[in-house]
């Protein structure tokens, strides 16, 4: 083999992977471009967004996949050697990626069975928030405190999940602790008072103002009432502010924690 003949191998070569760089460069666009229009398509928008975000990010990793094997097919590389590779790595790629396909079927799983949509208040572990997306591998929450969190989809198919939207109302329940002095009628009487005038509140079910227990220091009286999901915090803190008025202006007293300690000589 002369230099004439490497250089005419090397123009060859050159010249298929100048080829399959600009396939890639442009695939990727027309990807990229592909996606912001499907985004912007009325009947795509109409779907649920929980199944939208999924079905996106789908479409980009399938048309992705679609883009690198043309790309290699157009730089010379046989496709037959390319599934010979994939096809003898299986075992090393499935290690390495177990994690991102275990993501992956969580995300399936999560889109099957719903258990959580976008714009749900829900608790999931240690963390809580409202759901901003499910997608392919991971699932964002925004906290209260406006920070996001991205949860891995594998995990959260085998994590505890508590959604505090999916049924629209919930229970409050708060304890207001009282001297063992205090007379009972009046407790009673304020906490009912307290309950039947705060604004939020659902008549049905009913309140209910219940002696929960006898403590060591003092008896914990439980108000329980049913509010809408969304008003849920705005009653938690108003009914703390005025039921400790109410028993304040009754004279009932809250007591501190407190310890007798005998001394015998």
């Amino acid at each position: 083999m002369n230099t004439e003949d490497i250089i005419g191998i090397l123009k060859t070569g050159g010249l298929d992977l100048l080829k399959g760089i600009v396939a890639l460069v442009i695939g990727f666009f027309l990807v990229h471009w592909i996606g912001k229009l499907l985004k912007r398509n009325k009947k795509i928008q109409a779907i649920e967004p929980t199944l939208r975000g999924f079905l996106l990010n789908l479409v980009k990793i399938v048309l992705s996949v679609i883009v690198v094997l043309t790309a290699a097919n157009i730089m010379g590389i046989p496709m037959t050697s390319i599934l010979t590779l994939m096809a003898s790595g299986s075992v090393a790629i499935g290690l390495a990626l177990q994690g991102a396909v275990g993501n992956l079927i969580g995300g399936l799983i999560l889109l099957i069975l719903r258990p959580i949509k976008a714009g749900e208040y829900v608790k999931i572990g240690d963390n809580e928030g409202v759901v901003k997306t499910v997608g392919a591998y991971y699932t964002e929450l925004i906290t209260p405190d406006n920070k996001q969190l991205s949860l891995p989809n594998g995990t959260l198919t085998n994590a505890p999940i508590n959604n505090f939207s999916r049924q629209g109302t919930r229970r409050l329940d708060l304890t207001f602790s009282v001297d063992y002095g205090s007379d009972l009628d009046t407790v009673y009487r304020v906490l009912n008072e307290l309950a039947a005038g705060q604004e939020g509140i659902l008549p049905e079910p009913a309140s209910q103002v219940v002696l929960l227990k006898c403590a060591d220091s003092s008896l914990d009286f439980a108000v329980r009432v049913w509010v809408k999901t969304e008003d849920y915090w705005n009653v938690n803190f108003s009914l703390l502010d005025k039921g400790k008025r109410a028993l304040d202006a009754a004279g009932i007293s809250i007591p501190f924690p407190q310890m007798d300690v005998h001394v015998k000589s």
